[in-house]
């Protein structure tokens, strides 16, 4: 994709969805910071449903370290890797109280030494939280930037820095976002929706389905070289 395709893509995107947002849950940025660490392979569905009764209780880093391990377990127990993501979000909670005030730090060298939080998991926090230019690669936006031509990359970094040279101003807040949804909803995994895309004309993806049910030629999305996503 060239520089006008791309500004084209989101300009569209936008369009459609002028303020587009996580599906997350949260009330707070520390709860947006619990909920993103909770959803490392996980579905922001299935992280919705078990964090509704647990911010209704937990509004605080202290108040999460008072709840304790085995109390966060019992409220997240249905989601995957309960028992390490409980013993991350306890020991990042205790990290916010003891060395930023219970604040959660807008910074992302500070996020990334957190328990449980990676690039991509700080990269969200700094986005939705803060404002912040910041491109969190996960799944979607790494098959996305790779299917159309956007940002291609073997490894998600090398996808957000293909990003981050390549998508203009107007857009570079929401555009994590708006890709996210983009691939989890239409660009798919198994087999994209080209029949109703928005930016069908501006993709460089070879082998387009342009009616339901057809099977693609190259079944297999881009995957991305193992890398924490999280």
């Amino acid at each position: 994709m060239n520089k006008a395709a791309i500004f084209e893509f989101f300009r569209r995107l936008a369009e459609a969805n002028p303020a587009p947002e996580t599906e997350l849950a949260y009330g707070n940025t520390y709860q947006l910071l619990v909920a993103v660490v909770l959803s490392a392979q996980s579905t922001d569905v299935g992280v919705n449903k078990a964090t509704r009764a647990l911010f209704g209780e937990v509004t605080t880093p202290a108040q999460m370290v008072e709840l304790g391990e085995e109390g966060l377990k019992e409220h997240i127990k249905t989601i995957g890797l309960f028992n390490a993501k409980a013993k991350n979000v306890i020991a990042l909670s205790a990290i916010l109280v003891r060395d930023h005030g219970g604040e959660v730090p807008q910074d992302r060298d500070a996020l990334t030494l957190l328990p449980g939080v990676g690039r991509k998991t700080a990269n969200v926090v700094m986005n939705c939280a803060f404002g912040a230019e910041t491109f969190a690669v996960d799944t979607h936006i790494f098959r996305v930037s790779n299917r159309t031509g956007m940002a291609k990359g073997k490894t998600p970094l090398a996808v957000e820095r293909g990003l981050e040279k390549k998508v203009p101003a107007p857009f570079r807040v929401g555009s994590h976002h708006w890709m996210i949804l983009h691939g989890r909803y239409i660009c798919k995994a198994r087999t994209p929706e080209c029949w109703r895309c928005p930016v069908l004309d501006l993709c460089d993806y070879k082998s387009k389905i342009m009616e339901p049910g057809a099977k693609p030629a190259t079944p297999k999305a881009p995957r991305a070289k193992k890398e924490r996503l999280s």
